[in-house]
């Protein structure tokens, strides 16, 4: 059977990769794997989740582990309550934004630390392909412990300290949660803030009747996009399915590429933290480059994925770090990503300033535009990444294989990697400001791509 197990989490095809029965091995393996005393357990809002939840946690009780339950939550939630609780690692049941098919885990270690394929994911692999028969404990009183469901008012604290003491004016956010996870979030927030939030696919679902919640594909922004310019709001905001990527429409209704977002949200964390080290994701980087080191900041690059920025975050002590895929990373987060934290930066930075989101990202992009990720499904990655090297290798680009291949020029640079989690080949194309140019090596890149 092919692994579930992928660089930085485990997803796979339910059933036939991901079932009860491996639910219930993970959790008997992580709990032989090191001698953890308890266990944060969260799940989505997917149909498989809940009982893959139990099962997880009943392999854990069953091992002698302790399991502290959130239910249905964001996956930042596990992070937060792994780290405020003192437990010994998180786990989260979810597939984030892969098709209805599919599921997964998403783990972190002890006061959320990244769990990475060396120090968790690889190990825990073998165990659980393994033909190794994990004991089950005989003793009722040695079995773990299911403790009450957690309380999210620690959670909710954290969030709104994001904006204490901030003069927020009274803006109109339209909020897509996708019938994913966010919503009951924003509800838990609507008390604390002076905002008005329009809901649109609020309540989560199980048969998500809308799709697949993850708004980097452009058919899935139109709902949210409307949604603002007929209710004349300040912004709107948009999140995958378990929230740990947070998505920006301006005043306009205008989709705001991720990219722009991870330079204004720097400079704001630069603001209030001079001088401190910011990680962005080799995709797209310029743009952030030229922000951070404006406002006097250092910039870092970092290997696409979370389990690489929680890492490197701690590693650099970091304030931020940020991918243009929408993840959000936060020294004072337990160094994690969050879908939260990044809206609520940003509206205290358009309450400050009374400036308009697309003012504040307008001249950004003008002086960096970018393609946007493209995905392309490929046969075989390698060879088309290699064809795509020969082809520019001759004008003696600057060459970056952090993560894919990465080609810098003068006036334009790109980057190529192949997908962690699905079959795809993903491109990103950018310029100093010359949008013309871009659109033109993109096309002579996709017909790199397309050549069989």
């Amino acid at each position: 059977m092919k692994s579930a197990f992928k660089a930085y989490d485990i997803r796979g095809e339910i059933p036939a990769q991901v079932n009860m029965p491996f639910a219930y091995r993970f959790g008997q393996a992580v709990a032989a794997q090191e001698q953890r005393k308890a266990v944060v357990v969260g799940h989505d809002m997917r149909q498989d989740s809940p009982a893959l939840a139990g099962a997880l946690a009943q392999g854990l009780l069953d091992s002698g582990v302790d399991v502290l339950p959130l239910g249905q939550c964001g996956t930042e939630e596990v992070y937060f309550h792994t780290d405020h609780s003192g437990a010994d690692a998180g786990l989260m049941i979810t597939a984030s934004h892969n098709p209805k098919n599919y599921n997964g885990i998403k783990m972190v270690l002890k006061g959320a630390r990244a769990a990475t394929h060396d120090n968790a994911l690889g190990p825990l692999e073998k165990l659980v392909y393994s033909d190794r028969k994990f004991p089950v404990v005989s003793d009722y009183a040695k079995r773990g412990v299911l403790a009450p469901q957690l309380d999210k008012t620690a959670y909710i604290e954290r969030l709104v300290k994001q904006v204490a003491g901030r003069d927020l004016k009274p803006l109109k956010i339209v909020c897509h949660a996708g019938n994913g996870c966010a919503g009951p979030v924003i509800d838990l927030l609507e008390e604390h803030l002076p905002f008005t939030f329009i809901k649109v696919d609020h309540q989560p679902d199980p048969s998500l009747p809308n799709g697949i919640p993850n708004p980097l594909l452009p058919e899935k922004r139109e709902r949210a996009s409307r949604a603002v310019i007929e209710h004349g709001a300040d912004l709107g905001l948009a999140w995958d399915g378990d929230f740990d990527r947070c998505f920006f429409y301006d005043e306009r209704g205008r989709f705001v590429e991720g990219y722009y977002l991870v330079g204004l949200i720097a400079q704001t964390m630069l603001r209030a933290h001079p001088g401190a080290t910011v990680l962005y994701d080799p995709r797209l980087t310029w743009n952030t480059v030229d922000i951070v080191e404006a406002a006097g900041g250092t910039a870092k690059i970092c290997r696409t994925g979370h389990a690489f920025f929680k890492q490197m975050l701690r590693d650099e002590d970091a304030v931020y770090g940020g991918e243009m895929s929408a993840h959000h990373y936060f020294r004072d987060f337990s160094y994690c990503d969050t879908g939260m934290v990044p809206w609520l930066a940003v509206v205290a930075e358009l309450s400050a300033t009374g400036a308009k989101l697309s003012e504040m990202v307008e001249e950004r992009i003008s002086a960096f535009p970018c393609s946007g990720e493209l995905n392309f499904t490929v046969d075989d990655s390698k060879t088309v990444i290699d064809r795509i090297a020969d082809h520019f290798s001759p004008s003696y680009p600057n060459v970056e294989t952090i993560d894919g291949l990465s080609m810098a020029f003068d006036d334009w640079r790109f980057n190529v990697r192949a997908s962690n989690t699905e079959p795809l080949l993903r491109l990103n194309v950018e310029s100093r400001g010359n949008a013309d140019l871009v659109a033109k090596k993109v096309a002579e890149i996709e017909g790199l791509i397309e050549t069989s």
